[in-house]
Order: C-alpha cells, then sequence, then structure tokens
C-alpha cells in the first residue's frame, strides 16, 4: 500500500478526463444524455432496465420473491443496462432515471406509465404496490423502513468508499483504505448486533430490509464482493454470516441474483429476463 501524497487543490476545480480508475470513463461532473437511443419495451407491466450489482440485484430479488408469493402482477422484463459501455446515458434511460444510475423501472400498469428509480425507492414502491414484505403495523412497518434507509445511507461507505480505494483506484492509498475499512467494519458490527437479537434484519419477518442490505453486505460476508472478506475479517461477524447464508438460500433469492449478470460462470448469467422459463435454459445447462 503506497503512501499518501500530498495534494494542494487548485483554486477551481476542473474535471480530469484522465484521472484513472476502473470506472474513470463512465463518471462526469455533468448530467443528461450522451447519445440517442429509445429504450426497448416488453410485454410485462413491469420494464425494468438493470445491471446485476448489488443495488440492481435488490429490484430482481424483490420481483422474484413477489412472484414466488403468487402476485403476478409482478410479471417483468429485465433489460440490461451496461454500464461499463454508458448505455445508462442514452435519452431512453435518462428519461427513467435523470440519475443514469441503475436500477430503473416503468410501469405500465398505471393509467400514465411510472417511472420509479433509486433502488430503495424501487424497492418500497413494489411492496405497496402489492401489499407484500412490508408490515402495515406501525411499530414494525418503522422499523424495515429504517432499515432500508440506514442501507441507503451506509452503502456508499463500502461502494464508493471501500470498494473504490480497496478495489478500483489506479493507486493503493493509506489513508482512504483505513478510513472507509474502519467505517465499514462499524457497520458490520451494527448489523450483527442487531441479528443477534433477531433472525432477519427488522425482526422475525423476511422484508425489504434484507433484500436491500444483502446484496451489499450479505455478499460481503460470504466473500464475493471486493475479494476482501479476509482483509475485514469478516468472519468475525457470525451473525451477519449466518443471516446472509439464510437469505442466500432463498429460491427466489438464487434466481434474482443472476438476472442482468453478464460476467462470472455461465450457469450464473441471465442477461435478460422476460418469463421464468428463461432459468430454465442455465439449469439444463
Amino acid at each position: 500500500m503506497s503512501d499518501n501524497q500530498d495534494y494542494t487543490p487548485p483554486k477551481v476545480w476542473t474535471w480530469d478526463r484522465e484521472s484513472g480508475g476502473n470506472w474513470a470513463k463512465i463518471n462526469r461532473p455533468v448530467a443528461g444524455p450522451t447519445h440517442d437511443k429509445a429504450l426497448p419495451v416488453g410485454e410485462h407491466p413491469l420494464q425494468l432496465y438493470s445491471l446485476a450489482t448489488p443495488n440492481g440485484q435488490k429490484v430482481t430479488i424483490m420481483l422474484e420473491e413477489l412472484l414466488a408469493l403468487g402476485e403476478q402482477g409482478a410479471e417483468y422484463d429485465a433489460w440490461i443496462v451496461n454500464i461499463n459501455d454508458g448505455e445508462q446515458f442514452s435519452s431512453g434511460f435518462v428519461a427513467i432515471n435523470p440519475n443514469s444510475k441503475i436500477p430503473a423501472l416503468l410501469d405500465r400498469s398505471t393509467p400514465e406509465p411510472t417511472r420509479v428509480f433509486e433502488s430503495g425507492a424501487i424497492l418500497l414502491y413494489l411492496a405497496e404496490k402489492h401489499g407484500q414484505l412490508l408490515p402495515r403495523e406501525p411499530h414494525e412497518r418503522a422499523e424495515v423502513l429504517s432499515w432500508l434507509m440506514w442501507q441507503m445511507g451506509a452503502a456508499p461507505y463500502l461502494g464508493g468508499g471501500f470498494g473504490h480505494f480497496y478495489a478500483y483506484a489506479p493507486s493503493k492509498m493509506r489513508y482512504p483504505i483505513d478510513r472507509y475499512a474502519m467505517e465499514v467494519k462499524r457497520q458490520l458490527d451494527v448489523l450483527d448486533r442487531a441479528l443477534a437479537e433477531r433472525e432477519f434484519i427488522a425482526g422475525a419477518r423476511y422484508s425489504i430490509a434484507d433484500i436491500a442490505i444483502w446484496p451489499w453486505y450479505g455478499q460481503l460476508v460470504r466473500g464475493k464482493l471486493y475479494e476482501a472478506a479476509e482483509f475485514l475479517d469478516v468472519t468475525s461477524y457470525e451473525h451477519v454470516v449466518r443471516w446472509a447464508e439464510l437469505v442466500n438460500a432463498r429460491p427466489a433469492v438464487k434466481r434474482g441474483r443472476i438476472v442482468n449478470r453478464i460476467w462470472g460462470r455461465p450457469d450464473q448469467q441471465l442477461r435478460e429476463r422476460h418469463a421464468a422459463s428463461d432459468f430454465d435454459a442455465l439449469t439444463r445447462s
């Protein structure tokens, strides 16, 4: 790990297109589309435009869980948006999510198509629309929503903070890695203490809180994120590990986590999903 180098910020910051790092080519300081391209549309009420990153997995897991509960109105088409190629900056995608981040959802079952962006907002929208995975009782509902908002506020420290400087930055710098490793371990301790007293994140029942948190922190302790499990000593968070494996065993999670996935084992990649039968080809391969 290299030592930090002194840096004196300029009086006015300007964009350095050659700043380096794995994601440098898709980051820019302005919003809006870079090119005109319409989004594809399938036959189902729900049209999802995404990629199987942790934020993308939240929504596909949610949709598969709803279908497993018998909510046929949750049938969906999942179209891939390859953020490595800048597809999130197309005019069609920006029309659904002006922030140009996956995932984005278009619900065509409403009188006027409803756009929903930000993964937490999508989970909440789907839970309320179908009356599932979000308790109605005020005390329980508040607990689920509090953990959902915790995830939305906490995960940037794991992804954009620790993940960036530990795994993606063009050079290793001790200060940011130490700073964000400390915060991620604090967050894991928060989860571990909560899960020592309950089966799922918000209590005795599985909810959108688990669906939001698992793709980030569950996958982290399972060794599936940033190859950082040993560095962060994740096995010491025994209650998080127990919960992560419990969620991982759910059939809907196994399906949802591979939708819009274009890396890894071929039998764990479902580039697009338009029907439940799309999973069958993977099990036969």
